[in-house]
């Protein structure tokens, strides 16, 4: 409620009481304190009309004008500042209540304004008690300061006395490190006299040392370890004693220790070196070594001397000694020694396993984990023998393959490092293999080079001795049932198979290596082989180099083709792509066309001579012509039985088509031209017997009448035995729906020996060739007529076609 108070009417309230009340009072919140300051500046101040006009206060009422004049004015700085601290702030809430329960009982209600006098004076005895009692704070304040100045100065006092003892001390501190000083000669002196009492005592002892070291050096070489390494400790703690009696003095007669212990050490070393030698014959002396090592690892030194971690020079030993017998560089293997030095690897490794683990194992700490180091030590010494002999001079084949075969199937399998009689621990198959994946390309490649160069030396060797059997005055070998025969197809398909063969025993990615350069060679050996042929043939009809049975050799030659193409499927192993015999598919075709043309210009030669009567009359009258060309292509193909099938249903179908060729061909030459029907019968006529008598011969020869191409003729009997010409156009397209690669030129020919044909009928029948579309060649018909040359059309008249044309 004081709060709530206007500030004139705290200023008019303070304003009746004394200076010293008004003090008090200005302590009780910020409002009361501006009161107070105003009351002092100004004279009684008049209720404000805001109050005095209420209906509480009805005789305090006053005019505005009144109020305004009596309106109290601030001045500056005369507001009371903010608290400074949290106990005034802490004050002046507290003061503002006491102050505002106060004034709401005064003021409560106006009639109690009246007893302001009484309220004054029970003040100002308040005031008066109030300020006895700060009298009397004040006062034991007072009191208290002056004890602690008495204190201090006490103080002072008892500060300034420790100070001057002090300086006495650091004088006599002073005088005493000078006497210290006169007194440092007599500690050397206590010193020197101590350590000669201490040398005195051990000078026994000291006087035996150099024969001790002798005694000790004698047991080294003695290999007696364990007596030698007792005396050594007894000197070494005899130098530990002397060393801490004489103060960290360290005897020149101690010197010697050092060597000693490098000695023995070094004995130690060599022992365990030859293990493998010493736990057959002394085994002892191994677990002498191995004790004495033991003992010196787990062993504390003095002198701030290095530990002498002698374990790990056992075990390195182990693994020299090891790697010494086996792998030494006097041992590793020459040129084509190879498979001698891994065939006792083979034996001797397994052995040594079994020897470390039956005998050196017993011999050493189960910690020292003999078997397995002995299978790790092996093993990277043979690795890195490996590595060191494959970056020497170039393997040949048998040392790639050796080696190939030899590290990935024979080192882990069980005949060495899988054997079941060795334990878990010699398992290496979790190490780095023998033979990096680059090693193995390497190999491989350096094997199929070096096969490859041999395939081809074999592979020549096979086909010189098959030419220079060419020319024998013999006929060719035959089997037993007859057929033409010769090693050289059998020979060849061996060298490879086993080349391809062979390599199965190593990996699948060599196998295919060699499969691949085994076909490669072979296409360039058939390559070679039909050019050989060319030049035997070109030879001997040039008459250079005349062969008594060229025909035979030829037809020999049929039966090595049949022979490698039935067993070529042998050079295709399981995993090879089914696709990569296909060039050699298409070389071993190559060869068999060209061997029947070789064959056949042989026939050619012998056949032109005949062709060059027909047609004539005398063709016409007698069958001599034909009868001749039988029995030159009889007799020629007499031989013929001497090949195998398919081959010579192969050869037979070329003959039999060359025959016909040589046949169309003379008829496509116009020599002669029909002067009458009769005579284009007596044409028909003709051309249906020479078909039946070739068909006959043909079949006689045993080749099939569905492979015969005889039949044209009877077609081109018909064509030319038609009575009415203008249905020659349904002639010539049944001819070229039976034969599509009939041209005009050889339709004009035929038409020109029929003698009857008009020029409009002419060009009636050859547009029937150019109605419609192509036809497609009937089902295992070869083309004819496109190798029968057509003649030279004659050049066009402008005379009309008549009885003299």
């Amino acid at each position: 409620m004081a709060e709530s108070l206007p500030l004139e009417m705290l200023t008019y309230i303070l304003s009746f009481l004394p200076l010293s009340d008004q003090k008090e009072a200005s302590l009780v919140s910020r409002a009361w304190y501006c009161a107070a300051q105003n009351a002092l500046r100004e004279i009684p101040p008049q209720l404000s009309s805001s109050y005095l006009s209420s209906p509480a206060h009805p005789g305090l009422a006053m005019d505005s004008t009144t109020k305004d004049g009596m309106q109290p004015a601030l001045l500056p700085g005369s507001s009371c500042p903010g608290p400074e601290w949290p106990e005034q702030e802490r004050a002046e809430r507290l003061a503002r209540g006491a102050a505002l329960k106060w004034a709401s009982g005064i003021f409560y209600r106006p009639e109690q304004l009246a007893r302001l006098g009484q309220y004054r004076s029970r003040e100002v005895q308040r005031t008066c008690f109030l300020e006895a009692r700060m009298k009397s704070v004040v006062q034991s304040y007072l009191e208290g300061v002056k004890t602690g100045m008495w204190q201090l100065a006490q103080a002072l006092e008892a500060v300034r006395e420790a100070c001057g003892a002090l300086g006495q001390a650091h004088g006599l501190l002073q005088g005493m490190a000078k006497a210290v000083q006169t007194l440092e000669p007599l500690r050397e002196q206590v010193s020197q006299h101590m350590q000669l009492q201490a040398l005195s005592q051990l000078l026994p002892r000291l006087r035996a040392i150099p024969a001790a070291v002798a005694h000790t050096q004698t047991l080294i070489d003695a290999q007696q370890l364990l007596e030698a390494y007792v005396s050594l400790r007894e000197l070494e703690l005899l130098r530990g004693e002397t060393w801490a009696s004489l103060g960290d003095l360290e005897l020149p007669i101690f010197e010697g220790l050092g060597p000693l212990a490098e000695g023995l050490g070094q004995a130690v070393e060599a022992v365990v070196g030859a293990a493998g030698q010493l736990a057959r014959e002394d085994p002892a002396l191994l677990v002498a070594a191995v004790r004495v090592a033991e003992v010196e690892t787990g062993r504390t030194t003095a002198l701030e001397q290095a530990p002498r971690d002698w374990r790990q020079r056992c075990l390195r030993a182990l693994q020299e000694g090891l790697e010494r017998v086996h792998f030494q560089t006097p041992l590793l293997p020459g040129p084509g020694a190879l498979a001698g030095w891994l065939e006792a690897l083979r034996v001797a490794l397994p052995a040594e396993l079994a020897t470390a683990e039956a005998l050196i194992a017993p011999c050493c700490p189960p910690h020292y984990k003999v078997v397995q180091l002995w299978a790790h030590t092996l093993h990277s010494g043979l690795r890195r023998c490996l590595q060191q002999f494959l970056e020497g001079a170039e393997l040949g084949a048998a040392d790639a393959f050796t080696l190939l075969h030899w590290a990935l199937h024979v080192y882990l399998g069980p005949e060495m490092m899988g054997s079941l009689e060795l334990g878990p621990e010699a398992d290496v198959s979790q190490l780095e293999p023998l033979l990096t994946q680059e090693n193995i390309e390497q190999l491989e490649a350096t094997f199929v080079s070096k096969v490859q160069i041999s395939v081809v030396q074999w592979l020549q060797k096979a086909l010189d001795g098959e030419v220079a059997e060419w020319g024998r005055e013999q006929e060719p070998d035959t089997d037993l049932s007859g057929f033409y025969h010769s090693p050289m197809p059998a020979i060849v398909l061996q060298i490879l198979e086993e080349n391809i063969r062979v390599t199965s025993l190593v990996s699948e990615s060599l196998q295919r290596r060699v499969c691949a350069m085994a076909l490669s060679e072979l296409g360039a050996f058939l390559r070679s082989f039909s050019d050989a042929l060319i030049r035997f043939s070109r030879d001997h009809l040039r008459g250079e180099a005349l062969a008594p049975h060229y025909v035979p050799y030829l037809l020999a030659t049929l039966n090595h083709h049949s022979a490698l193409s039935s067993s070529v499927s042998v050079l295709q192993p399981d995993g090879v792509v089914s696709g990569a015999l296909a060039p050699v598919e298409a070389a071993l075709d190559e060869l068999q066309r060209r061997i029947c043309r070789l064959v056949l210009e042989v026939l050619l030669v012998e056949l032109q001579p005949l062709f060059m009567a027909l047609p004539s009359r005398q063709w016409l009258s007698s069958t001599e012509l034909l009868d001749n060309v039988c029995e030159r292509t009889a007799s020629f193909c007499r031989d013929f039985w001497r090949v195998r099938n398919p081959a010579v249903q192969l050869l037979l179908a070329e003959t039999e088509r060359t025959v016909v060729l040589q046949y169309l061909c003379a008829l496509m030459q116009g020599r002669l031209a029909c002067r009458s029907a009769e005579e284009r019968n007596q044409v028909a006529e003709r051309l249906q017997h020479d078909a039946a008598q070739l068909r006959d011969l043909f079949l006689d020869l045993g080749l099939e009448e569905s492979l015969q191409c005889a039949p044209v003729l009877l077609t081109l009997g018909k064509l030319l035995n038609l009575r009415d010409p203008t249905m020659l156009g349904l002639e010539v397209a049944g001819l070229r729906q039976q034969f599509p690669d009939v041209s005009e030129d050889h339709v004009s020919a035929l038409l020109d020996l029929r003698g009857d044909v008009s020029r409009e009928q002419r060009l009636a029948a050859l547009s029937f060739l150019q109605a419609g579309p192509q036809p497609s060649p009937p089902a295992g018909r070869r083309a004819l007529f496109s190798l029968v040359p057509a003649p030279t059309p004659a050049p066009s008249s402008c005379l009309p076609s008549g009885p003299c044309a």
